[in-house]
């Protein structure tokens, strides 16, 4: 009896190690595994004290713990200051913060990736899908017609045996989507209501034709392929809709498109609205903060026109003006470029651009050229970092000259990419090789940014 007494007494010690804050599991290597065995469904998120982003996701984190607690659920939430438990953070490859990890059965060898917003709400459904059934069990007529007349679209397997081969299928293809719901049933008044006479799967939806019915093999790859290619309206009008889209930053094929929209990994998460019609324009929220509310708030001032674009800059260097080719940003561009008593000529690249590293002995060779001018300076801006209102930068590089005068001029340069050729354009005070701003742009064949492209008709898109 005291041998018994002595190990529960232990057990309830090594039980209370685990600590708690505001519902949240304080984990360490200490007591990582222990807390696997003990909640079986866990989501740990791994932090640092100092980032940002970890803050941010503090009150919707303890609040989605607090709701599954008072639930009764058996899933945690849990976290790990990744800064003090490196082993951990190393043995879990993370490499960002936060980084979110969820533990499935005491499964501590293959966690998956925690893929969804960084609301209350949303890691609250994730894991009730990735716990419960991938597909909600209909059966009787209204819960089926609830369940279409809840969503904008809704996924129904109509199987007489629940347990077939096909059945099984759909129900991996469930467990792959979030963002539809799904249903399943083998009642036959279901059957009847939505005229099925057979195995089936059903699409529905408020917009389009209603409804479509998959007439290929029952298996996961081509149900997600009729789903995907059928939850979306067939047309989009956009005039003050917004699309929205999502950016995995932790992709490394995703950095130039980050680039595209102005961002940094650092940065993310992060929310812009772009413009890509006449110009891209970039718009900037006031607060970092991603809730629905400032969503919300944000793409109504866009909507009512009261939004001011965001023009990225990088500080202005110290030392810009000590080479031959002066550094240009956006804080100091128009500075520099509409001085009414200089000649400017400005390259616009990109770091990553084979026709910009191709042209940067050239150009390095036209500053050291003019260097004593009085009247006639080369610049360079980064346009991945920098942005102007006076140049919208459609390809890479982009040459444009600033003539002197009070009139904001600007020529566009199409000569030859040598010394000679921008030695005698510059001398003819940007007549020979050059052409009104907007006139004859010649498109780079390395302009393209994967993913993204510089002319659309479509409406503004906003990147979270």
């Amino acid at each position: 009896m005291l041998r018994f007494f002595v190990l529960c007494t232990l057990a309830l010690a090594s039980r209370a190690d685990i600590a708690e804050e505001d519902d949240v599991l304080v984990l360490k290597k200490s007591n990582f595994e222990e807390a696997l065995k003990a909640h079986p469904n866990i989501l740990v998120e791994f932090y640092a004290p100092w980032c940002g982003h970890c803050k941010a996701l503090v009150p919707e984190y303890a609040k989605a713990a607090s709701t599954l607690k008072a639930e009764g659920s058996d899933i945690r939430l849990a976290k790990v200051d990744a800064t003090e438990e490196a082993d951990l953070a190393q043995e879990f490859g993370v490499r960002g913060y936060p980084t979110i990890k969820f533990f499935k059965g005491g499964d501590k060898d293959s966690p998956k990736e925690y893929s969804a917003g960084r609301q209350a709400d949303d890691i609250v459904n994730w894991l009730k899908k990735r716990t419960g059934p991938a597909a909600t069990t209909l059966g009787e007529v209204a819960q089926a017609e609830s369940l279409i007349a809840d969503n904008e679209v809704a996924v129904i397997g109509f199987f007489k045996d629940v347990e077939s081969e096909g059945a099984k299928a759909f129900l991996k293809a469930a467990e792959a989507l979030d963002d539809v719901p799904f249903g399943i049933t083998s009642d036959d008044a279901v059957f009847s209501k939505f005229e099925v006479s057979k195995d089936a799967v059903v699409l529905f939806k408020k917009f389009d034709e209603g409804r479509n019915t998959f007439d290929g093999e029952l298996n996961k790859a081509d149900l997600l392929s009729f789903i995907k290619g059928n939850q979306l309206p067939l047309v989009i009008e956009f005039t003050e809709q917004i699309l929205f889209i999502f950016i995995d930053s932790e992709v490394d094929d995703n950095q130039r498109i980050l680039e595209f929209f102005g961002l940094k990994k650092e940065e993310c998460p992060a929310i812009r609205l772009i413009t890509l019609e006449d110009e891209m324009t970039k718009y900037r929220p006031e607060s970092e903060a991603i809730t629905a509310e400032n969503i919300i708030a944000f793409c109504t001032l866009f909507t009512e026109g009261k939004l001011k674009p965001h023009l990225m800059s990088q500080d202005i260097p110290e030392d810009w003006d000590k080479n031959p080719v002066k550094v240009l940003v956006g804080k100091n561009f128009e500075e520099i470029v509409f001085d009414p008593k200089k000649n400017v000529f400005v390259e616009f690249y990109a770091p990553w651009c084979g026709h910009c590293k191709q042209l940067e002995p050239i150009w390095t060779k036209l500053g050291e050229k003019y260097k004593e001018s009085s009247d006639i300076v080369v610049a360079k801006m980064d346009s991945t970092a920098n942005e102007n209102e006076a140049v919208k930068v459609h390809s890479f590089p982009t040459l444009k000259f600033f003539p002197a005068g009070d009139d904001r001029k600007v020529i566009d340069y199409n000569g030859e990419r040598t010394l000679e050729g921008f030695s005698k354009f510059l001398e003819s005070g940007g007549k020979e090789g050059g052409a009104p701003a907007g006139e004859d742009e010649e498109e780079e064949a390395d302009v393209s940014t994967p993913g993204v492209g510089t002319e659309s008709s479509v409406g503004p898109i906003i990147h979270l």
